[in-house]
């Protein structure tokens, strides 16, 4: 949805669901995945979800306000970086995800805080504004607070588990018709073609 002149932008391999909201300056890059109900507003600030990220299931990603922000000198901006996946209910708020994030369902992402590269956010995890999460670990709770260090295998999924993300999200792109009738035209075309053949 386009607000104040600016119109999201996605490529032709980002799946947004018919339910989600995308509204104002957002950036999908390919393969990127808004799931059904999830709310993306940058209204204020641009928004950036990553090469192969998704948004999981009634997630709202937003923005702060400059006035809100403009005394700590940290980006009012939300950017989600690349194979990242949020799981279902979250919230980020002018937070920065970097690359190859596992985030679980119902976590909450304050302003400012920042998410390093290869790091598990369990469900539930509350990490608190300007909160840092170093590379490499496991966190968890609210507040949230240090696990464990990640062990290979674990940051071996967090990849593998964004591109099955994706290849569930490209099911679902082939199956939703775009809007308008021109697939009942299709339709009619390839039953013509049919009794022509029989």
């Amino acid at each position: 949805m386009t607000f104040r002149g600016q119109k999201p932008f996605q490529t032709n391999d980002t799946f947004i669901a018919p339910s989600a909201s995308v509204i104002g300056n957002v950036t999908n890059w390919d393969q990127s995945t808004v799931w059904y109900k999830a709310v993306v507003r940058a209204d204020t600030h641009p928004i950036t979800i990553g090469f192969s990220s998704s948004v999981g299931e009634g997630t709202v990603v937003t923005t702060l306000n400059v006035e809100e922000l403009e005394e700590t000198g940290f980006p009012p901006e939300t950017h989600i970086g690349h194979y990242v996946t949020i799981g279902a209910g979250c919230i980020l708020k002018s937070c920065r995800i970097d690359d190859m994030v596992s985030v679980g369902d119902k976590c909450v992402i304050l302003e400012g805080s920042l998410v390093e590269n290869n790091v598990i956010l369990e469900p539930g995890t509350v990490v608190m504004p300007y909160q840092r999460i170093p590379s490499g670990q496991k966190w968890g709770g609210n507040p949230a607070a240090y696990i464990s260090d990640l062990t290979p295998e674990e940051k071996e999924h967090i990849p593998a588990e964004a591109l099955h993300v994706h290849e569930q999200a490209k099911e679902h792109l082939v199956e939703f018709l775009p809007y308008g009738y021109s697939y009942v035209h299709l339709e009619d075309v390839e039953k013509e073609q049919l009794s022509k053949e029989g």
